[in-house]
């Protein structure tokens, strides 16, 4: 893609906009001043670069506009709250210029890791993380954040608004605690991915911009942190499930399940990628949850056909993977792994140990039931089992599948 057409130009913007953002934020602070001085000095550089060219340094060019956006609105602050000395001490407009030679040329990737950890400030909830993750780092607009969460653009601005407030004056540096930080990272990049790939409510089955969003982060944080396992573990499993997003869904949107799909629609090049990483990964000792999950996908994605899929591996990789994690998900994956290992009853025993434990109103559990159930022979519980599923979901492609499910099974 040629850096003058308009994607080029906006791929161009989303790869540079952290790294402005960072240089603005070490050097100035005032993170959400920063942050809106960048945006519009990307909105110039949309409005400007396809007719004009796109500059020899575009990282330098923004970097001067946003600052001098960022200046005059410090000053006239300063103005009104009469204070003057201080606005003294900015850089004047017209003698900020390019950062000296070679400076721009080199990205300061470290700036866009910085973010990603102010970003997952542990003071900060999960979905002010991934609104804010996707603001500062991501560079997609309040708008763009708002219809992918489904929420009006007022709602979404102030819940940014919000986390911004709560990240003023922290420190622009990397924590000294970054380590421990790191998981909350991942885990915000992780929630993006899941978010993107099955959509929770509304229409679609997937966002793929959203999906794409999380892949591209997650990249540059593997770039930054090259030889950390979780992090090309968590890389590896977003590849090698994104690979199958071609064949999930029918010409209508409809949800197409794994089992069902045409593998010859699967992205073979994302999935020798995925299939490469997370083999290096789990040669460096002890695997971690997200090594462990996209093993289990790469023993999916490399199976012929659903019926040569190797279910015993999958289950013993889901035993290792609960033993670490053991969440609601992780063990109604592993009871289905169950199931096709060793039975459907097999399966349905595990889930009685599930529903005992998180209650009614679980529509995944419902779902997997109802698949279990049919297996076994049951069509009038697995057909309930369905429809009580179908009430639980706000995805109408799930509503539908599973619905078809159901009508599929009445006498």
């Amino acid at each position: 893609m040629s850096p003058r057409t308009p994607t080029g130009i906006e791929d161009l913007l989303r790869m540079h906009a952290p790294q402005v953002l960072g240089a603005l934020v070490r050097r100035y602070g005032h993170f959400d001043a920063a942050e809106d001085a960048v945006q519009e000095a990307l909105i110039a550089a949309v409005r400007q670069w396809p007719a004009d060219g796109v500059p020899d340094n575009p990282r330098g060019w923004l970097i001067r506009v946003a600052a001098r956006r960022l200046t005059d609105a410090l000053r006239a602050e300063e103005a009104r709250r009469a204070r003057e000395e201080k606005a003294a001490a900015l850089a004047p407009r017209d003698t900020f210029t390019a950062p000296p030679p070679g400076a721009d040329r080199a990205p300061r990737e470290d700036d866009t890791l910085t973010l990603l950890f102010l970003s997952c400030h542990p003071d900060l909830t999960p979905p002010a993380q991934i609104a804010l993750t996707l603001r500062a780092v991501g560079g997609l607009t309040t708008a763009e954040i708002a219809r992918a969460h489904l929420v009006p653009e007022a709602t979404m601005a102030q819940r940014i608004s919000r986390a911004k407030q709560k990240v003023r004056g922290v420190r622009f540096a990397r924590p000294d605690n970054w380590g421990q930080r790191l998981p909350a990272v991942l885990q915000t990049l992780y929630l993006i991915f899941n978010e993107g790939y099955t959509a929770t409510s509304g229409a679609s089955l997937q966002r793929r911009d959203l999906a794409a969003e999380a892949i591209r982060l997650t990249r540059t944080v593997h770039r930054l942190l090259s030889d950390d396992a979780e992090v090309a573990g968590l890389l590896a499993l977003m590849l090698l499930t994104d690979a199958r997003r071609d064949a999930r869904s029918g010409p209508h949107g409809e949800l197409i399940p794994l089992d069902e799909q045409d593998r010859a629609r699967w992205d073979k090049a994302a999935i020798e990628e995925g299939v490469e990483l997370v083999t290096r990964a789990l040669s460096r000792g002890r695997p971690g949850p997200y090594q462990l999950r996209a093993a289990i996908a790469a023993v999916h994605d490399e199976a012929t056909s659903a019926e040569t899929t190797d279910w015993h591996e999958i289950r013993g990789l889901y035993d290792v993977l609960v033993a670490l994690v053991p969440g609601p998900v992780e063990r109604l994956n592993r009871a289905v792994a169950v199931a096709m290992a060793d039975g459907p009853r097999a399966g349905l025993a595990e889930l009685e140990l599930l529903a005992g434990e998180s209650g009614p109103g679980n529509y995944r559990l419902d779902a997997v039931r109802g698949h279990l159930l049919e297996r076994a022979g049951d069509p009038a519980g697995a057909r309930a089992a369905y429809e009580s599923a179908a009430a639980g979901t706000l995805s109408l492609p799930e509503q539908r599948y599973l619905r078809a499910r159901a009508a599929r099974l009445r006498p």
